[in-house]
């Protein structure tokens, strides 16, 4: 079993066990009746956490042999939150080189933070600044635009540092980035007294992708294949996320930029 495995199944074990934790301080784990009734009824979580809870507990009721009505949640639709280009800059600059870089990249290449982990030196075109992605059940594979200028000089030196050869991994897992892009956030708001970036996600970085590359292309079929969309139903949210006019764009109740 590789390294990337083990971590991502621990990552998984973990948040079932804080799953099932927090279901036994109010009910017996194993009277999977009262824990449907509480998932169900428990005013204080919205679907899309009841629905994670009730997955848990599925791996719970699978290994000891209990029989549930698994309850079936309908999500409450939610557009994502879009950060700005200057609050990426923030939060980029109060990150050090290896993990600016990474962020660049997902921001850049339109990257699910778990893509860019199992990505290989052997995937990226140094000469076009484009990556191969051979991604998994989660998406499609693709080939991403190309890396600003900048970007790319970043990334040729980052490799030639390490020394990384053609088949190894050099990024960090989701796991760390996240924790990392986290710490950032941190800073900032102990900086400037603004806690507005701590909503914004790693993944966020991805939907700015989405955003950006829907409002200069208005092709919503390019977008879903950059995106690595199996479904365009994933791909129209960006339609809801811009508005256009002559002038300038704007997200939705958001910041608006003037051309």
């Amino acid at each position: 079993m590789s390294v990337p495995t083990i971590n991502v199944a621990h990552a998984f074990l973990k948040k079932i066990g804080k799953r099932l934790r927090l279901l036994s301080e109010h009910v017996s784990l194993d009277d999977p009746e009262k824990v449907r009734d509480f998932i169900v009824d428990y005013e204080g979580w919205k679907n899309s956490y009841k629905e994670d809870v009730a997955n848990c507990y599925d791996h719970y009721a699978r290994i000891n042999g209990l029989f549930w009505d698994k309850p079936v949640f309908n999500r409450e639709p939610r557009l994502p939150n879009v950060p700005t280009k200057e609050q990426i800059s923030l939060i980029k600059g109060e990150s050090i080189q290896k993990y600016a870089l990474a962020f660049s990249l997902i921001e850049e290449w339109g990257l699910r933070p778990i893509e860019l982990h199992e990505t290989r030196v052997r995937d990226i075109d140094l000469e076009r600044g484009v990556n191969n992605i051979q991604t998994k059940k989660w998406g499609m594979p693709r080939q991403t635009g190309r890396l600003k200028p900048s970007t790319l000089a970043m990334l040729k030196d980052y490799l030639a540092i390490n020394k990384y050869g053609f088949n190894d991994k050099p990024f960090p897992t989701a796991v760390r980035m996240r924790a990392q892009w986290n710490r950032a956030k941190r800073r900032i708001v102990k900086k400037l007294h603004d806690p507005t970036v701590l909503k914004f996600r790693l993944y966020d970085l991805r939907h700015y992708y989405g955003t950006m590359l829907y409002h200069k292309t208005k092709d919503i079929l390019y977008v879903k294949e950059k995106m690595g969309h199996r479904s365009i139903k994933n791909t129209l949210v960006y339609t809801h996320l811009v508005s256009f006019s002559s002038l300038s764009f704007y997200f939705v109740g958001r910041l608006t930029f003037k051309y």
